[in-house]
């Protein structure tokens, strides 16, 4: 039946468009949201008061005929208006032209005038119409729209138009950039790019994609991180850069994870984790109540509130809260493992870790799911970010923070290692680490510590992962939700 249907419509497609009905242009003067918001304008009854013209277009999601009248649905990004068709009325000389070219699916352009129904809708009365292009496949039925998650990702223009949430979610996501890129301007950053194809995979410990540049006849690895290339641009002047940067990392899939996504990155000279701290608190703040409204939302389940102060915890604090773990004592791998299976934390896929990755899958077991409202948690093992500033008073230790909502973290930022000799020996470890197998430590990169040995001003940096970010804010438990085309396996 669905074939039968789809040849029916493949015919009436050639029949339109070799009867040339097809325009290809159309002067919209009125989204759908814009229609609507003239409805104080327009009279409370059809055919009094001053009449109010629009033009708009979009996609017929609904007809329906009754009689001499019908009535149709337009969709466009910003939403839907009614519009309807007499055969007597206004509209007597496209009626039927209407009814026989135009099927739900198709694109038409209506120009009219607005009135409200009996029942309260706010209506075009179309004048005139113009049929755009016509829809060979139907679409989802209306009621229930497209119940299918793998097929909302895989034709998520659909989605767009069937799911008001997923158009929600879309629109919000270009507001949240929008914001966050209003914020670093007006305090003086500057936007910038960076190189996505590269021959050392660096920025953050993770697994890389490989391809080859046949024209160099070299290995190159897709971007996993902008951070290195940022510093040399504040080392070459440039005090305070940023990207919204496509990053790729060929690592596990899970609701908090994607293999491609984009990360706002941005570093300002003079500054150290905390005045970071301090300016990405008050970016979110502006983020969420511009492009939300409130500071007050539901996140996976949870009340919460991002007015008032985020209280700040060391990963020490939190371990000794919720495991009676005092990591300044357990300062060995050996003693921190024989603790934690004396407290029944004990697992065989801790058995391989080192000290700080230790602390790191424990913090993650017993601490991060009880930090729902937002938090700051610093001070991790110097191990665990090879780029970041040891602390002055601790070197086991650098000057970092992650942002912590709803047990999931959203942002993490550092005092920047300055320092070529250090960066150059950390480098060398991770070199060696990643010799011995593990594959997500970091490369040599001497071009990068080069750089540094040219000097480099103290600076701060913070990476905000936006699909993280906009699904949190949004109250979408998968990742992908925010995202309008996530990577899906080829069907067959």
């Amino acid at each position: 039946m669905a074939s039968e249907i789809v040849e029916l419509k493949t015919q009436q497609y050639r029949d339109a468009a070799s009867a040339g009905k097809f325009q290809d242009r159309f002067d919209k003067t009125h989204t759908a949201a814009a229609v609507h918001a003239l409805r104080e304008h327009v009279s409370p009854t059809h055919g009094e008061g001053t009449k109010v013209a629009v033009k708009t277009a979009g996609r017929v999601v609904a007809k329906r005929e009754m009689g001499k009248a019908i009535f149709a649905q337009l969709h466009d990004v910003t939403g839907r208006i009614q519009v309807y068709l007499n055969k007597g009325g206004d509209s007597a000389g496209i009626f039927e032209g209407f009814k026989d070219d135009v099927s739900i699916g198709d694109f038409v352009g209506v120009e009219g005038d607005l009135f409200i129904t009996r029942t309260g809708e706010l209506t075009i009365q179309v004048r005139h119409f113009a049929l755009l292009n016509k829809a060979i496949q139907t679409l989802p039925e209306k009621f229930h729209g497209i119940e299918d998650v793998e097929t909302r990702y895989r034709q998520r223009y659909l989605d767009l138009v069937m799911n008001d949430e997923a158009r929600d979610v879309a629109l919000k996501r270009i507001a949240v950039i929008r914001v966050l890129r209003w914020v670093l301007e007006d305090e003086g950053f500057l936007e910038v790019e960076t190189p996505v194809l590269q021959t050392t995979p660096s920025g953050a410990l993770a697994r890389p994609f490989y391809t080859h540049h046949n024209a160099l006849d070299i290995e190159c690895t897709l971007r996993i991180a902008p951070e290195t290339w940022l510093k040399r641009l504040v080392g070459g002047g440039m005090d305070r850069v940023f990207e919204f940067a496509r990053c790729f990392r060929n690592e596990g899939i899970s609701h908090a994870h994607l293999q491609d996504f984009t990360m706002l990155e941005f570093y300002a000279a003079y500054w150290n984790w905390d005045d970071q701290r301090r300016f990405v608190t008050k970016m979110l703040r502006k983020v969420i109540e511009d492009g939300f409204g409130t500071t007050t939302m539901n996140v996976r389940g949870h009340a919460i509130d991002f007015a008032g102060e985020w209280p700040v915890y060391t990963l020490a604090d939190l371990l000794a809260r919720d495991a009676d773990l005092d990591i300044t004592q357990l300062t060995t791998r050996e003693s921190l493992l024989a603790a934690a299976k004396s407290r029944d934390l004990y697992s065989e896929d801790l058995e391989p870790l080192s000290w700080a990755n230790l602390i790191d899958a424990l913090y993650k077991k017993v601490s991060r799911p009880k930090l729902i409202q937002p938090c700051f948690v610093t001070k991790y093992p110097a191990e665990m970010a090879p780029l970041a500033r040891k602390n002055a008073d601790d070197p086991n230790y650098v000057d970092i923070f992650q942002l912590l909502v709803g047990g999931v973290e959203l942002v993490k930022a550092y005092s920047e290692l300055v320092d070529p000799l250090d960066q150059r020996q950390r480098l060398e470890e991770q070199a060696q680490a990643r010799q011995a197998g593990d594959d997500e430590a970091m490369p040599m990169d001497d071009d990068f510590v080069l750089a540094m040995e040219h000097g480099f001003p103290p600076m701060a940096g913070v990476g905000i992962g936006i699909d993280r970010l906009v699904a949190i804010l949004c109250g979408q438990d998968n990742i992908k939700e925010a995202v309008l085309f996530p990577l899906m396996r080829p069907q067959g």
